[in-house]
């Protein structure tokens, strides 16, 4: 039986948390309150199992696991959005070439998914204005904003044109969001190439974070897969109230 390793992110007493499982770079769950972020975590490790086996990975998504707590952070600034100060332990590992090429598959499936789910949805649901949260339209931006800068932190590097590509998503008309989101992930994609054996392992201190390929691999999958999942949420409760 699998036992996964979690490494959990605590706000203040305990409440906004993250939980990262590492054994599964990627996959998160998060939730108000640590124990609501632990009640959240086996379904979310099903999910991305399910994720993982869409795209062909030999996986088993509802076989039995066990789960426990490997590390808690509880102190520094932004705690319990996803990425800590201190990081984790695991982070500063250095990225061998298998788990490279294991991570880059992930990060292809996820902009394929994004710009899936994208393809599937009425421009007048990205837009709409809904009673609590962001409107989906802004949260697909924030996810292709957020990417180049995981990129640049961790020294995996900005390929040419992301500005380009970032404002043609800024200023995108009706039904062009899901090309302009792919035309993104494809540049960034295409850096992924270009990592070397130093870069693999580098660490590179910006600010209070000490920055590795693994840390920024991490944040990369991590982030876009939780506002993937948030949109899947929404997407799925306004299809329950019908």
């Amino acid at each position: 039986m699998t036992d996964y390793a979690l490494y959990l992110e605590s706000g203040p007493k305990m409440k906004t948390t993250m939980v990262h499982v590492f054994d599964l770079l990627g996959c998160i769950a998060n939730g108000p309150t640590t124990d609501a972020a632990l009640e959240a975590t086996p379904g979310e490790i099903r999910e991305f199992l399910r994720f993982l086996k869409r795209h062909g990975e030999s996986v088993e998504p509802e076989k039995r696991f066990t789960t426990k707590i490997a590390a808690h952070v509880m102190e520094g600034s932004w705690i319990g959005q996803g990425d800590p100060a201190p990081g984790f332990a695991p982070d500063f590992e250095p990225l061998s070439p298998e788990d490279e090429s294991t991570y880059r598959r992930r990060f292809q499936w996820l902009g394929e998914e994004i710009v899936a789910l994208i393809g599937r949805t009425q421009d007048k649901k990205l837009e709409a204005k809904p009673s609590k949260g962001r409107v989906l339209h802004d949260i697909v931006t924030h996810i292709a904003n957020s990417e180049p800068e995981y990129f640049r932190a961790s020294a995996i590097g900005k390929p040419e044109g992301v500005k380009e590509a970032l404002q043609a998503i800024e200023d995108v008309q009706a039904g062009e969001l899901g090309p302009r989101i792919a035309h993104l992930w494809q540049l960034l994609d295409s850096q992924l190439e270009r990592i070397t054996p130093e870069v693999r392992t580098a660490q590179i201190q910006r600010g209070e974070k000490l920055w590795t390929a693994r840390r920024g691999f991490r944040r990369a999958l991590e982030h876009p897969w939780e506002h993937l999942r948030e949109i899947q949420r929404r997407l799925d409760g306004e299809h329950a109230r019908r």
